[in-house]
């Protein structure tokens, strides 16, 4: 059997070639319930556009160049995840740029890199106000930032300094001693984050309001092994004090996770001797029973898509910012 055609499908809906086109290229200029009965036939045929020859009609590359920190921890895989299934729905295709360092970042705002030949740019957790204030970054095409905050912009983004307030409004409840640990962040302002720093904000804000403090902060960097050892430093220098019982906040669930298991290969109890509050409520939190701030991670990238596809198919309104609020999961660890 031949393979369908977009003709094919324009007739079992009872609709022109163009008007099936725009549902593929999700074109604002289609009423719902139209676009509801395109989509169906689609289905109904097992229609597959032909991508090259999309390419060659639209003059777009029907691409979406995403740049991100890194590739390989569990935040950023859901946040792709979020991001790609909207724009799969909308037959975008992705290319993944991870930055991993400043040089990389430097590359990419050359005005001739492969990132800026897609249709539309996503661009990660980064702060890059002072980049759009400076106009370094190319925008002719449609930018969004997801998990970061820029005026002027299309953003999703997490509401970190909540998120700290709440495990700070939550510690200062709890008896004993109250600890932190916290991600190092970049000290180079060109390739840097707020993410943490807005947590720590957030927590030491509702710490001080509550009438407590916090006897004593570490950092780590965001690799399991660095984050193992502050967990040793900072529950020796909590006994040499005679500090337990005691709360520690970490402000990113692998740092959470690598001082439980250090607790308990040290014969503590979690959620007695020393309760554990984390961030971000990775796949795995609940089951090892870790207190930690839920976010919405893959919502958040699935609607910074949504921002983009917007711009993509028409919207010239002004900038959009979508803020997400993480939750506090109360578990065992405290």
């Amino acid at each position: 059997m031949r393979k369908p055609t977009i003709q094919d499908v324009a007739r079992e809906a009872g609709v022109g070639v163009g008007t099936v086109s725009r549902v593929l290229n999700n074109h604002s200029a289609v009423r719902g319930a139209t676009r509801e009965t395109v989509l169906k036939a689609i289905a109904d045929l097992d229609y597959t556009p032909n991508p090259h020859a999309r390419r060659i009609a639209g003059g777009k590359s029907y691409t979406i160049s995403v740049l991100l920190p890194v590739v390989t921890t569990e935040f950023y895989v859901r946040l792709l995840d979020g991001l790609e299934t909207a724009f799969q729905e909308a037959r975008y295709d992705v290319a993944i740029f991870p930055l991993l360092d400043r040089s990389r970042l430097e590359r990419y705002l050359g005005s001739h890199t492969l990132a800026y030949q897609a249709d539309g740019l996503v661009m990660a957790t980064y702060n890059l106000t002072q980049m759009f204030n400076e106009h370094r970054l190319r925008t002719q095409q449609p930018t969004v930032l997801v998990d970061a905050y820029a005026e002027g912009v299309d953003c999703a983004f997490m509401d970190n300094v909540t998120g700290g307030k709440l495990a700070g409004d939550y510690a200062a409840t709890l008896p004993g001693t109250l600890h932190a640990i916290w991600v190092e962040t970049e000290l180079d302002q060109l390739f840097t984050t707020r993410v943490f720093e807005d947590r720590r904000a957030g927590f030491l804000k509702a710490v001080a309001g509550a009438g407590r403090e916090v006897v004593s902060e570490h950092t780590s960097s965001f690799d399991p092994l660095a984050a193992r050892n502050s967990a040793c430093t900072l529950l020796d220098e909590i006994a040499s004090a005679g500090g337990f019982p005691c709360t520690v906040f970490a402000s990113a669930d692998l740092l959470a996770g690598s001082l439980l298991d250090e607790v308990r290969a040290r014969g503590l109890t979690p959620g007695q001797d020393v309760r554990i509050i984390g961030f971000d409520d990775q796949p795995w939190a609940a089951a090892r029973g870790l207190t930690t701030l839920h976010q919405p991670v893959e919502n958040m990238g699935y609607e910074a898509a949504q921002l983009l596809l917007s711009r993509l198919g028409g919207h010239r309104g002004p900038a959009r910012a979508r803020r997400f609020e993480p939750k506090l999961m109360v578990r065992d660890t405290a």
